[in-house]
């Protein structure tokens, strides 16, 4: 396909089927398009909403063309947010990983560098000590030792290197964040994803709803692609879909500022250490808290929220995520 006729077939307001979508990504993938072009047809979508066939063709490209990966001896959890909400706080899905594995849950955690964000889950993993591979048995190792692995993205799905370039130069949010926690290499039986917007979260769960997977969408009403506790937010799962404030859950409202990320690698990986040691603020742990207790009701939806709210912050308190961290750096020497 000629990249100047899709173009100018969506510069008439028309919109790709899924197969259209599918084609045009994986010719991306191969190098296919100069970096003027795939900018080009990123932003389209940047203009409008993406459509639903789209989405799927789009993601449908990625899980062709992936590295896959083989965790069906565990029941595993993914926590993974869509970025690109533009609020650059700290790490607060990866930190809630450590704590939801502490917990006693196994976690096949999915990540990359930051693109629209100055420090994403693989910049801080990178600079505290993790190793990135894509060796299968080193991975489930990780896992049955210590309850968690990573997946850094670009190594499961490295075809996706002609479009990184692009994404840094943009430093935009695209239908790459929507499509990162659709395409985790392990597809875990169990998915926590955080959206940037309702409309995001309701595509999301119109195809969980036409998966297997056990699903807990989240978006929180002022923007956040998590739990912010700074207001109201919008909890979509397999059995509900429910609007609820930090009171509901038990804890407190926070200030977008208590969640802020420093702004730079270190920084923001020293609130990430700081957090797992026990000397976090109360906003701090409280987002951790709240999401990683999603992903534990996400596993076992029979648990109240409040029970799972008691068992995160048995974690975090109680150094079980520090364990699991320490055992995951120790095995990287």
């Amino acid at each position: 396909m000629i990249m100047k006729e899709i173009l100018n077939y969506l510069f008439e307001y028309k919109k790709l089927t899924r197969e259209q979508a599918e084609a045009i990504l994986l010719e991306i993938t191969e190098g296919k398009y100069t970096d003027a072009e795939i900018a080009a047809f990123i932003t389209v979508f940047n203009m409008r909403t993406i459509s639903i066939e789209e989405l799927e063709g789009f993601r449908d490209a990625l899980l062709k063309t992936r590295i896959p990966v083989d965790f069906s001896d565990f029941e595993t959890i993914d926590l993974c947010g869509t970025g690109g909400d533009g609020k650059d706080t700290f790490n607060i899905s990866t930190l809630s990983a450590f704590v939801v594995a502490g917990a006693g849950a196994k976690v096949a955690k999915h990540g990359n560098y930051g693109a629209s964000s100055s420090c994403g889950s693989s910049n801080v993993m990178e600079h505290l000590g993790y190793r990135f591979s894509n060796d299968a048995d080193r991975l489930r190792k990780e896992l049955d030792s210590c309850g968690i692995t990573f997946l850094h993205a670009p190594l499961f799905n490295p075809a996706m290197k002609n479009v990184a370039p692009v994404r840094r130069a943009l430093r935009l949010k695209t239908f790459f964040n929507m499509l990162g926690p659709m395409v985790n290499p392990s597809q875990p039986k169990n998915q926590m994803v955080g959206v940037f917007s309702l409309e995001l979260g309701r595509m999301y769960s119109y195809l969980y709803q036409k998966s297997d997977k056990n699903f807990c969408i989240l978006h929180s009403l002022d923007g956040y692609d998590e739990i912010s506790l700074t207001g109201d937010f919008k909890m979509q799962t397999n059995y509900v879909d429910r609007l609820l404030s930090p009171s509901d859950i038990g804890l407190p409202k926070v200030s977008p500022d208590e969640l802020a990320s420093t702004g730079d690698i270190p920084g923001t990986a020293k609130i990430f250490t700081d957090v797992l040691n026990g000397n976090g603020t109360e906003a701090q742990n409280s987002a951790v808290i709240a999401n990683s207790a999603m992903a534990l009701h996400c596993i076992e939806p029979k648990k109240s929220i409040e029970q799972c709210i008691e068992e995160a912050r048995s974690s975090l308190a109680g150094k079980k995520a520090l364990k699991v961290f320490t055992q995951l750096m120790e095995i990287q020497k």
